[in-house]
């Protein structure tokens, strides 16, 4: 099955850079609509589940709407460097982002692990395409000022939706720079990298009883931390 899914990914990965060649942001904005798609799909059959009383996982709730949050933010800032500019361009990514949620959701429900894979490709994807943009676009990109969607998102705006994208953050949340963009590009990229790393936490077999989004892992640290020095006393 993991075969069928990578061979499926390759073919659509070569249609796009066919189909779009150095349109850059026009790719770009096709590739964020679409990737919102999954976790729509996810979070459709994980209220389907809440509902009819099978499971509930408030965590995941929590972590795949702050993913559509996030790649929300990377569709308007492509927007807002006119990706979205052609009519055509427009008419394809809304249709094949359609097709793609009914393709995901009776996969989500056959085999979550499954799913999961087949958006840990997709967003190792998206990453490696950024980071090859940024490489061979590095001056052009700091030339330019930031868009003021992505300023508001990555550091004025309200975090807490930033910060759930942000797999077991180490202590702190990540801050990026937002000063051209370059830098946007790069937090981008940088998105693209955790969503891979939360896919990738979500398929382990012990995933349904362990994971935790990430406000809730420092909530958990937190609290453990506040009983250290009560335990020390009770043992004084």
């Amino acid at each position: 099955m993991k075969i069928l899914i990578r061979a499926i990914v390759s073919f659509f990965v070569f249609i796009v850079d066919v189909a779009y060649g150095k349109r850059s942001y026009a790719r770009f904005y096709l590739l964020e609509t679409i990737a919102r798609v999954p976790y729509f799909s996810f979070l459709s059959v994980l209220h389907l589940y809440e509902t009819i009383g099978f499971w509930r996982k408030a965590d995941w709730l929590k972590v795949h709407f702050a993913e559509t949050w996030n790649e929300l933010h990377h569709l308007l800032i492509m927007e807002s460097l006119g990706g979205n500019r052609y009519w055509g361009d427009r008419f394809v990514a809304q249709h094949v982002a359609i097709a793609y949620y009914w393709v995901v959701v009776p996969i989500y429900m056959l085999s979550p692990q499954y799913a999961y894979y087949l958006m840990e490709l997709i967003e190792n994807h998206a990453y490696h395409t950024y980071d090859d943009y940024l490489k061979t676009h590095e001056e052009e990109l700091k030339a330019q000022p930031a868009p003021q969607i992505a300023i508001d998102y990555y550091r004025d705006g309200d975090l807490y939706m930033f910060e759930e994208v942000q797999t077991q953050p180490s202590g702190e949340f990540r801050r990026p720079n937002v000063d051209n963009l370059y830098d946007i590009f790069l937090n981008i990229r940088d998105d693209e990298c955790e969503h891979v790393k939360t896919m990738e936490m979500l398929q382990k077999p012990e995933a349904r009883q362990t994971f935790k989004s990430p406000h809730s892992i420092l909530e958990s640290r937190h609290s453990a931390l506040a009983l250290k020095p009560a335990n020390l006393d009770e043992m004084v």
